[in-house]
């Protein structure tokens, strides 16, 4: 008599897991049953979202880990799948924004920006990978900005990162689509409705992107058909100047 195999659990890895959009991310995919593991440096932000996941009826997982340090997404990514399986879908949801004038930004400012902006991106895309090619299957969504497409003044470290981050998700696209891995960058043109843009002041909604709305077009991304993928999506709140 032949065992019978379980189905193979969901899981969805959010890099960047902090409040805003990449706790709506969790969220998003939790709703579907989805195991969550959540990664960013601060634990406490974790516990966070891990217990906000876990109070709505999800479940989630939680790895403090710097995405520019390799040792630690390596470390990082083994723990998850040990305790949860192999990511269906990776979204690359960290960065870091931070203007200043050209000639005030320093050689390691500037590194930093490309390293947590683009570097980390490819650091986790190099771990969850191979399991979706095996299973031929699997989606990578990146999280780019304005930047992405145009570098503006004060923001020569952040727009070099995000033109790069681009062009690391165009290349996946090129090389693991036709084996059915779905990469896809969205374009994030406008300020996101977190707690932080409202201490700051300024408009609120709809001048600014709600968390849940771009969370629900990523997990829309995930359950494309492959005979209709997106590769690369701008979203903007309906008063934006573009």
């Amino acid at each position: 008599m032949s065992e019978t195999k379980s189905p193979k659990k969901k899981v969805a890895a959010i890099v960047g897991a902090g409040p805003g959009l990449g706790t709506a991310l969790a969220w998003r995919f939790a709703r579907e049953s989805y195991t969550v593991g959540v990664f960013a440096r601060s634990g406490e932000t974790l516990r966070q979202v891990q217990r906000d996941v876990q109070d709505a009826g999800g479940h989630a997982g939680a790895y403090p880990m710097d995405a520019t340090d390799e040792a630690a997404v390596r470390a990082s990514f083994a723990r998850l799948r040990a305790e949860h399986g192999a990511p269906d879908v990776c979204v690359y949801n960290a960065g870091i924004f931070k203007m200043a004038g050209f000639l005030e930004t320093s050689p390691e400012d500037f590194e930093a920006a490309w390293r947590i902006n683009c570097l980390g991106a490819m650091l986790c895309a190099r771990e969850v990978l191979p399991a979706m090619l095996e299973e031929q299957r699997g989606t990578l969504l990146f999280t780019g900005a304005t930047a992405s497409l145009r570098g503006g003044p004060r923001s020569a470290a952040f727009a070099s990162g995000k033109f790069g981050l681009r062009a690391l998700a165009q290349s996946l696209a090129r090389e693991f689509g036709p084996r059915g891995i779905h990469v896809a960058h969205v374009v994030i043109d406008g300020i996101i409705d977190t707690r932080r843009a409202q201490a700051r002041g300024g408009p609120r909604p709809p001048h600014q992107l709600a968390p849940d709305a771009i969370a629900e077009t990523y997990w829309q991304l995930h359950r494309q058909d492959p005979s209709a993928w997106t590769q690369e999506l701008d979203l903007r709140p309906s008063p934006e100047k573009f």
